[in-house]
């Protein structure tokens, strides 16, 4: 991606935090830790839809600068919508990421 005017969606990058439950366990919220803009573009053709299920699972493609530390435990949120990291790769020498994710559509 060389134009940065196809950034057009504004996510917030969430970094999970951990607390003890009392039990042994452990309980996992999320922070917001940035706000970015990304493209993204949805690949349909892999949606899975299990029978008796209520949504679909939906694969994605977020395109954003680089330089953005991430690890699978982070996540992108879009409102109520929750993009879940699989996978990343940085294009153009660093200067963009293309971060392979899923998204629960209901």
């Amino acid at each position: 991606m060389n134009d940065p005017g196809k950034l057009t969606t504004r996510l917030t990058l969430e970094t999970p935090v951990e607390s003890g439950d009392g039990q042994g366990g452990v309980m996992r919220s999320y922070a917001a830790q940035n706000v970015v803009w990304a493209q993204l573009v949805a690949h349909p053709a892999r949606d899975r839809v299990a029978a008796d299920d209520a949504h679909a699972v939906q694969r994605v493609t977020i395109t954003l600068r680089g330089g953005i530390a991430l690890t699978r435990a982070h996540r992108f949120t879009d409102g109520a919508r929750i993009y879940r990291i699989i996978s990343w790769r940085d294009r153009d020498r660093g200067a963009w990421r293309e971060i392979d994710a899923e998204t629960e559509l209901m």
